[in-house]
């Protein structure tokens, strides 16, 4: 598939496709930044976890904050990219973003003893804490995202495995850093997969272009 290939792509029904999806999407993130200032308010006293009790305590900011926002900005041009990509992965983002968002507002657990959390004074740290990523527990967006577009660019071999390989080395960074408890980052890839198959149940002709190279996952 050729890289920045829209000759014909976005038909009409494409285009109100598209705008439907970037609706979702904006109203998942709004949902998100309101869950989470209000996990925030409501939280309680921390519980134990045996892995955080057992690592050691590692400043991984500069990786959690501008990893993740430099992830999020590579996925947003390989989208646009691969357009056959671009309409489902909206789609499956929103309703990713506002799942996560469901359980920060129904989950009220307290921050870990220890966690080393972004910088408010930094500049990406507070796009990063506007944008509601730091927000809630359950579950980890550093490994879940990822796993998702691991999924979604399944037929894509190299970015597949980058994918994975950034999931898992995002969920090891945030476990170290204590920013997330270790049931969050193990569900999340299960979260991920659960949100693809319901994306592609959803909206099964957005997910039938991902698949023009063979079959998905």
């Amino acid at each position: 598939m050729k890289y920045f290939n829209y000759r014909g792509f976005f038909t009409r029904e494409r285009e109100r496709s598209l705008m439907v999806g970037l609706l979702l999407l904006g109203l998942a993130i709004v949902f998100q930044v309101y869950a989470s200032e209000y996990a925030d308010r409501v939280a309680s006293n921390s519980v134990s976890d045996l892995f955080l009790s057992i690592l050691p305590v590692v400043n991984l900011n500069f990786l959690i904050v501008e990893g993740a926002l430099t992830a999020i900005a590579i996925s947003l041009l390989l989208l646009l990219a691969k357009p056959n990509y671009l309409i489902f992965a909206i789609k499956a983002a929103a309703i990713f973003i506002a799942t996560r968002a469901v359980f920060i507002a129904v989950t009220h657990v307290g921050i870990y003893p220890g966690q080393v959390g972004p910088d408010p004074t930094g500049v990406f740290d507070q796009i990063y804490i506007d944008l509601g990523l730091e927000g809630g527990f359950f579950f980890s967006g550093h490994t879940g995202f990822p796993f998702l577009m691991a999924l979604i660019f399944w037929n894509e071999k190299s970015w597949r495995y980058a994918y994975f390989i950034l999931s898992a080395g995002f969920g090891i960074a945030v476990l170290f850093a204590h920013v997330h408890y270790s049931m969050d980052v193990l569900a999340a890839p299960y979260m991920a997969y659960g949100i693809y198959k319901m994306t592609a149940y959803f909206f099964p002709e957005d997910h039938a272009l991902t698949l023009r190279n063979g079959a998905g996952a």
